[in-house]
């Protein structure tokens, strides 16, 4: 009996001491808490609000004080789903946004509201509403950042008692109904065809005025070469003419080398495939005057024909015939004249060599 007493006791003692042993490591895990990085502890004491941990090592009593779920501290970006906007001109369109938000201030994120994600999120749908319903489609879609910049400031200034920063909104996508979907890319897609048709237009323009002004100037350039050209073979001319002249003049050519060179240059008058009529110039029987009183023997045939032409007759007939009649004549006196060309051509020639 005493044997059995003892090993009670001892069962005893070993079960208290178990006991004790357990109570102290459930105060101290009670008493010990750690905080992560960049998140913050709300400490309760008897049911009110005692003080924010932060991170690192902290002790709280055990059993009295409670430690809340902690705060994550972190920006946090949250995506809202679509929410339907009624536009200014009576169109609905689907809008979801970003939000980009920061916790501040642990204690009023955990007693000033009891869900600030849910809380922001019916705030950014109701600013929005209030900010969109104010715009046009066209505007909507074009004034994205005016509508980011007034939900941001509404937000912020909302959340502000609540221990949060909105730093930055943003909207995902504006989609407006298929239909008018389809009216703007309709649109959109004869506004392009209109800037390349002016853009072609303009290209056109273009080249021709391009065109137009390089013509222009070829033809001033032509037209300044023809000009030079013209001068400088004016000039030409009017220098071989007194050159000729002076060379004349210095060689004193008689009559007979005169009416020598105008028996030579006549029959070219008659060369003509269009001349039907050809009238001998009283000028032949001048000329074939003096070279027949040169030779002597054919003054009387010469005079008789310087009756004819000074009286004009016109010699009717083919062109070939009176030619060739002036032509015979102009041989027959060019097989004596040619000694007296050549005496007055040495005649120049010596003139010309003296005035040099």
């Amino acid at each position: 009996m005493v044997d059995m007493g003892q090993f009670v006791g001892q069962i005893f003692i070993i079960v208290l001491l178990v006991v004790l042993a357990a109570f102290v490591v459930i105060v101290i895990a009670r008493s010990v808490r750690i905080i992560p990085q960049a998140y913050s502890g709300i400490v309760e004491r008897l049911g009110r609000y005692q003080r924010t941990l932060s991170p690192g090592l902290n002790l709280l009593v055990p059993f009295v004080d409670r430690l809340r779920p902690l705060v994550d501290m972190r920006e946090q970006v949250v995506s809202f789903p679509p929410q339907p906007v009624i536009t200014e001109d009576n169109l609905v369109v689907s809008i979801d946004t970003v939000v980009y938000f920061q916790v501040n201030d642990a204690r009023a994120a955990t007693y000033e509201i009891a869900n600030y994600l849910s809380a922001v999120e019916q705030l950014t749908t109701t600013t929005l509403r209030n900010v969109v319903g104010g715009l046009n489609l066209e505007e909507a879609l074009t004034s994205r950042d005016e509508i980011n910049g007034q939900l941001r400031v509404v937000l912020d200034e909302a959340t502000g008692k609540w221990g949060l920063r909105v730093s930055r909104v943003e909207l995902k996508a504006i989609d407006p109904p298929h239909s008018i979907q389809d009216s703007m890319e309709k649109q959109m897609r004869a506004e392009r065809d209109r800037r390349a048709a002016i853009l072609t237009a303009e290209g056109s323009k273009q080249s021709q005025i391009l065109e137009a002004e390089g013509r222009r100037q070829a033809e001033i350039l032509r037209a300044e070469g023809d000009k030079q050209a013209a001068v400088l073979r004016a000039q030409g001319e009017s220098e071989a003419i007194q050159m000729v002249f002076h060379a004349i003049h210095a060689g004193e050519p008689d009559d007979k080398l005169l009416a020598y060179q105008y028996l030579q240059t006549l029959p070219k008058i008659a060369e003509s495939s269009s001349s039907k009529l050809w009238i001998i110039p009283s000028e032949l029987t001048e000329a074939l005057h003096g070279i027949g009183a040169a030779f002597g023997g054919r003054a009387e045939r010469t005079d008789a024909a310087s009756k004819a032409g000074r009286r004009g007759t016109p010699l009717t007939g083919s062109v070939s015939e009176a030619a060739s009649a002036a032509v015979a004549a102009a041989r027959e006196a060019a097989s004596t004249a040619d000694d007296i060309a050549a005496e007055a051509s040495s005649r120049a020639s010596d003139a010309g060599s003296a005035g040099a």
